[in-house]
């Protein structure tokens, strides 16, 4: 194992740990850190001055945001009257993703970090706000749709990038970050389970005919968001050429293989 995936491992582990509630754990599946926001947020802070500890809790912090942040994303509504156990599920998925995002404040705290627990939640807003407007405003195109699930997908790493004034990956991160999760939300509606962004495609008959259509929509732009992905990487300084690797490998992973297999 090279250094750079020993890193990832470890980050990967202390982010776990922080997230890691014995009550939780008995009624909700363990929360999904997201590999990629973690490459990306990684590489951007290896390449600053910052001492090592301040680059962990930094990566830590906001990772800790993203999990709190796609936590609240899976809580699913019903227009019927649900059992007991899904109302409880239900609450306490809400109260996870908040104790999540606490865990942010508390960590940045130790370091007396004022102005980067500002620019967190600063981005926790605009985020809210941007999903408020994709969930609830009326769109006019497919198109306008991909352009605020990018801004949703990429602002968290943009505002931390700024932050830290790093942002030479900043339209890269984008692109791969919308395509992964046009993906992962392709991916989950075919297996049949909830597909948040599916499902708000699927109702909206402004801009979609059914719900077939949002499937066919979104595999045409993956493979435009694929090829812009990797023109972006080809194009990427050598110094992120460990990223450069991995952002490959999951295009080839992620995307091709699952596509001759799907074509198979």
């Amino acid at each position: 194992m090279n250094p750079p995936n020993m890193q990832i491992t470890q980050l990967k582990d202390k982010i776990a740990a922080h997230v890691s509630h014995p009550f939780l754990a008995k009624f909700i599946a363990d929360p999904v850190i997201d590999e990629d926001k973690l490459v990306i947020l990684t590489s951007i802070m290896d390449h600053t001055n910052l001492s090592p500890l301040k680059k962990e809790k930094y990566i830590i912090t906001t990772m800790l945001v993203q999990i709190a942040l796609d936590t609240h994303d899976h809580v699913t509504l019903s227009e019927k009257e649900d059992e007991p156990e899904t109302i409880r599920t239900r609450q306490l998925t809400v109260l996870a993703g908040d104790y999540y995002s606490g865990l942010y404040y508390y960590v940045l705290a130790q370091l007396d970090d004022i102005p980067m627990i500002k620019t967190l939640a600063g981005a926790i807003k605009e985020i809210n706000e941007l999903k408020m407007e994709l969930y609830y405003k009326d769109v006019e195109s497919f198109q306008e749709f991909l352009s605020s699930l990018r801004k949703i997908e990429s602002l968290l790493i943009h505002r931390v990038a700024g932050y830290v004034q790093k942002t030479s990956i900043n339209d890269m991160a984008g692109d791969w970050l919308l395509a992964k999760r046009l993906l992962d939300e392709k991916n989950s509606y075919q297996e049949g389970r909830f597909s948040p962004i599916m499902d708000l495609l699927s109702k909206r008959q402004r801009i979609l005919e059914s719900s077939g259509q949002a499937v066919l929509n979104v595999e045409q732009m993956l493979h435009n968001q694929i090829s812009h992905v990797e023109a972006a990487v080809s194009q990427m300084p050598i110094h992120f050429n460990w990223l450069k690797q991995y952002i490959y490998s999951a295009i080839n992973q992620k995307f091709y293989k699952t596509h001759i297999a799907e074509e198979g």
